[in-house]
């Protein structure tokens, strides 16, 4: 299934896309995809699904604003130099373990929302990513089957990032990651099923229609179902949970000279399978 959200800020309602054109409602079955609705599964949700599209209760997509396609997790965390070829970029040693940093849980957004440089801000800098989304419950994972199990889906995200902030303001990753408009995300999340192999997705990013970063989940250093197993022995992740896996080489920061967002530039990005994002970068308020 490819589960989104459509609607206000604040008042999205969820709803099961069926291709480019069509959708199912199902805001009467479900009251957001949320912790609630990752913990009871998906099994009723299908069966519901499939019933209403045999009784012909399909809606067409009318320009309605897509919103990030869960609710807001308890957390988001993020995976640092994932990819070896941007570890190189930036001029930072291959990780031996996860880089593990967390992101405020406000900066989600849909995924053509615009994203705001924060007052201050000298370097924001973009960053594609795939998103893992968790649906159970999950604390020291025994191994990688069990990883893959607790794993809801899999969603495109743009890891927006304040280096100066980052870098240069203490050495908290946090502190560069968590201004507002930060994460958007989307525009659905696929079921794994929908997902041939999560470990070879092509991925890139424009920024004013010139490439800026092409790369591929095969460069991973550390996949998704590891990273999971991860985590879940330092802490619990609860359904909802959003994991930001990396990015692959092209971020501002590794451009020779560097270049950073400015208001007004026009970013794209997108993942096999999960669709493409498109935002507006707006002024410090």
């Amino acid at each position: 299934m490819y589960l989104m959200r459509i609607g206000a800020f604040g008042a999205e309602r969820p709803i099961v896309r069926l291709d480019d054109d069509t959708y199912v409602e199902v805001s009467d079955l479900v009251g957001d995809f949320n912790e609630a609705f990752f913990t009871a599964g998906m099994d009723r949700l299908r069966a519901a699904v499939a019933d209403r599209v045999e009784a012909g209760r399909v809606s067409r997509f009318a320009g309605e604003r897509i919103g990030a396609p869960f609710a807001r997790p308890h957390q988001i965390l993020c995976i640092g130099l994932s990819y070896s070829d941007h570890a190189a970029e930036t001029g930072q040693a291959v990780p031996e373990e996860p880089i593990v940093f967390t992101k405020s849980p406000n900066t989600l957004i849909g995924p053509d929302d615009d994203v705001r440089i924060p007052r201050g801000a000298t370097k924001t800098d973009w960053e594609v990513e795939l998103g893992v989304v968790i649906g159970a419950r999950s604390s020291y994972l025994p191994d990688l089957d069990a990883a893959r199990a607790a794993i809801a889906g899999y969603v495109l995200v743009n890891d927006v990032s304040e280096r100066a902030f980052q870098m240069e303001r203490g050495g908290q990753w946090l502190k560069g990651k968590s201004a507002e408009t930060f994460n958007p995300a989307g525009p659905w999340l696929a079921t794994p099923d929908e997902i041939g192999d999560v470990a070879a997705l092509g991925m890139w990013l424009d920024v004013n229609g010139q490439r800026r970063q092409t790369g591929s989940t095969a460069t991973m250093l550390f996949k998704p179902d590891f990273i999971v197993q991860y985590l879940s022995q330092f802490m619990v992740l609860e359904p909802g949970d959003l994991i930001n896996t990396g990015t692959p080489p092209g971020v501002g920061m590794g451009q020779k000279p560097p270049v950073f967002l400015q208001p007004g530039d026009r970013i794209t990005l997108g993942v096999d399978g999960l669709g493409s994002q498109h935002q507006t970068v707006l002024a410090p308020r």
